[in-house]
């Protein structure tokens, strides 16, 4: 099957709606019913700023966020169209994939 690999980026520290604006991404594909989403932490990152940001031993919140998902085009479509309606500016890129399944599938 078709699709696109979407990777979302932001910092752990990023609210909206009281939520880590990651999290906030993260139930708003789940509540479309996307086929899945991945929320990961990273230790160390910079972005068009220059401003480097990392986890330190006291603080957390600074740490770079990625949420990757393996979407088809029409739930892109949708994701999109929902996320332009919010006041939220994150940055994201959109790579041409083809996904599926090998091996036995679980029940």
């Amino acid at each position: 099957m078709k699709g696109f690999l979407v990777i979302f980026f932001t910092q752990q520290n990023r609210r909206y709606q009281g939520k880590m604006l990651g999290d906030w991404i993260v139930d708003v594909a789940k509540e479309m019913g996307l086929r899945g989403a991945t929320l990961s932490t990273g230790i160390e990152g910079f972005g068009h700023t220059g401003r480097l940001h990392s986890s330190h031993f006291f603080e957390l919140a600074d740490q770079p966020t990625e949420i990757r998902m393996a979407i088809t085009e029409d739930e892109f479509e949708r994701l999109f169209k929902r996320l332009e309606v919010e006041e939220i500016s994150v940055f994201y890129i959109k790579t041409p994939i083809e996904m599926g399944f090998v091996g036995k599938q679980a029940t």
